[in-house]
């Protein structure tokens, strides 16, 4: 593991760490008509949990 020869001074420590910013999360609107909610993209909706466009359309194995 690597250790330190010398102390870092606060400025270089402050100046390091203020690159160290959050962003807020990218979001999508659901496709569902009646659904319309905010939800993170690739991810199914957690209020009506339609994933993608099609899934209205998919069909359903039968056995």
């Amino acid at each position: 593991m690597a250790v330190p020869k010398r102390k870092m001074s606060r400025s270089n420590t402050r100046h390091r760490r203020a690159q160290w910013k959050t962003s807020a999360p990218t979001l999508v609107t659901c496709v569902n008509p009646t659904c319309r909610e905010k939800h993170l993209p690739h991810t199914a909706c957690p209020a009506c949990g339609q994933y993608g466009p099609r899934a209205a359309r998919r069909q359903v194995l039968e056995s």
